[in-house]
């Protein structure tokens, strides 16, 4: 099975197609770049399954009808800012969306807040939509905590913050498998295989 990315994210193109060889379910992820280019949302819409479904939605015009499309929006809530940056984690240090920036600015933000009060979770939605309109969606959680500075050099975005619940190495500091094991993408994904061995029904 073939599944086109609603993604221009490199990072994450490659993160689901380990996720898809490891779960053993035949599915080879393409990357929107195949389909000349992920075209530009604005990701307006204020909850992680209505982005989703617009991204799809964009890349699923230029594709053929029998094509399916997988997009996410993910993001990462913190308890004591409320769920911030929560749907706009890509853009939490203003619109050009730089993850560098975004993870300088939790840090700053977070810089005083008491060990007591770093609880955090990050937040996937996955969203599949295929022929006339067939759509379904799928979340992972993974609950953690967050350090004071960033540690480690894989992974993207706010991994090098994040201490899932139970260990003390970020997601940075983390094997791919073990992150891909633990992390919500990879919980979302599991929900999803389920899904396709079940016969997409």
């Amino acid at each position: 099975m073939k599944i086109y990315l609603a993604s221009g994210n490199a990072h994450k193109a490659e993160e689901f197609q380990a996720l898809a060889t490891s779960s053993g379910i035949g599915v080879t992820i393409v990357s929107a770049a195949a389909a000349g280019g992920m075209p530009p949302v604005v990701e307006d819409t204020g909850t992680f399954v209505g982005n989703a479904r617009k991204k799809a939605l964009a890349l699923r015009a230029k594709l053929p009808e029998d094509a399916w499309v997988l997009a996410d929006d993910s993001g990462l809530c913190v308890d004591t800012l409320e769920g911030a940056p929560g749907v706009e984690s890509a853009y939490y240090a203003g619109p050009q969306g730089d993850a560098a920036a975004n993870l300088a600015k939790l840090v700053a933000v977070m810089r005083h807040v008491p060990e007591a009060s770093r609880g955090a979770h990050f937040l996937c939605v996955l969203l599949v939509r295929g022929p006339a309109g067939a759509e379904q969606v799928f979340e992972g959680l993974c609950h953690g905590r967050l350090e004071r500075e960033p540690r480690g050099g894989a992974g993207f975005g706010y991994d090098p913050l994040f201490v899932p619940a139970g260990l003390a190495r970020t997601f940075s500091e983390l094997p791919e498998t073990e992150k891909n094991r633990l992390s919500h993408r990879g919980r979302a994904w599991a929900r999803l295989a389920e899904w396709i061995r079940q016969g997409s029904k």
